[in-house]
């Protein structure tokens, strides 16, 4: 699950979830007058069914549409997604928070006006803010740009070395040819090292004058090598291509560089991925454990 999935109206269901928690624990109602037991919360029998209709539901709302955000892919429950499933519920979270403040503890058929001495305490205010604004942030969190942006912002792309730590210097490796003077341990050009002078060469005594050979052509005989074709499945790679960090706006999907249809990982928002190559309107792009694929929708992507 990536975390950077979460955008700023899921961030605000999950507070108001917190919120509503809080608020339980609260006095709901307060009575004057009275010298013990004088407030009543959401976990008091007498308040059934506050507690499932409002608290415990926002909480399992906030953690729908939070796992509904998070998991790569749609996970559907009865042709609905989690997130979806969870807007319903927040809806009826803040339907029943509403209805809450119309509540009473003592049943009364006769209209003798018996739950005079109850107030409305600050878990009951509390559970009416709470509940309203769970479910108007996730309605307008699917209409809203705003809302839509992402929770905690994107890190700062940082191009690693797809060659990893270059060496320091020693024989073999470039900038330490071997036979140059001054480099201890290593020879200093003779026979038979590189360098110095080989079996067969003019100008070695001992060895007799080889005639002149003629021009050979490129590769000992071999024909030149053919110029790089388009690969396969796509339009030709953009040879003055730069590689760059980019973010996409929502999940998109990740097909193979053979063109088959099948996506072989999906892009989440919020994440950076490296795009290694162009091919036409489309690039190819490498996720963080290294699999690459053709990206074909590139609308609205953020370049970093």
């Amino acid at each position: 699950m990536n975390i950077r999935s979460l955008t700023r109206s899921d961030g605000a269901v999950i507070g108001a979830a917190v919120l509503l928690f809080i608020a339980s624990f609260l006095a709901f109602f307060k009575a004057d007058d009275c010298t013990e037991n004088c407030t009543v919360n959401s976990w008091d029998s007498s308040l059934f069914p506050l507690l499932p209709t409002v608290t415990l539901a926002a909480l399992i709302a906030a953690a729908l549409i939070a796992v509904g955000r998070m998991m790569p892919g749609e996970r559907k429950v009865a042709g609905l997604g989690l997130d979806q499933w969870g807007t319903a519920l927040a809806v009826f979270v803040g339907w029943a928070a509403l209805w809450s403040m119309f509540a009473d503890i003592l049943p009364d058929p006769e209209d003798q006006d018996l739950n005079r001495a109850l107030e409305l305490g600050a878990g009951a205010w509390l559970t009416l803010i709470g509940g309203l604004l769970m479910a108007a942030f996730a309605v307008l969190g699917n209409t809203v740009s705003a809302l839509k942006a992402p929770l905690l912002p994107a890190p700062s792309p940082q191009a690693p070395n797809p060659y990893g730590p270059g060496p320091q210097g020693g024989y073999g490796y470039p900038g330490a040819q071997p036979g140059q003077p001054g480099q201890p341990g290593q020879p200093q050009g003779g026979y038979g090292y590189p360098g110095g002078p080989q079996p067969g060469q003019p100008g070695q005594p001992g060895q007799p004058h080889q005639p002149h050979q003629p021009h050979q052509p490129y590769g000992g005989g071999q024909p030149a090598p053919q110029q790089q074709t388009a690969p396969a499945g796509g339009a030709p790679a953009d040879p003055g291509f730069q590689p760059f960090w980019f973010a996409v706006p929502v999940a998109r999907p990740l097909f193979g560089e053979d063109g088959s249809p099948t996506p072989v990982a999906e892009l989440a928002p919020g994440t950076w991925y490296l795009a290694v190559e162009q091919r036409g309107q489309a690039l190819v792009a490498q996720t963080q454990d290294g699999r690459r694929g053709v990206l074909q929708d590139t609308s609205g992507i953020q370049r970093g």
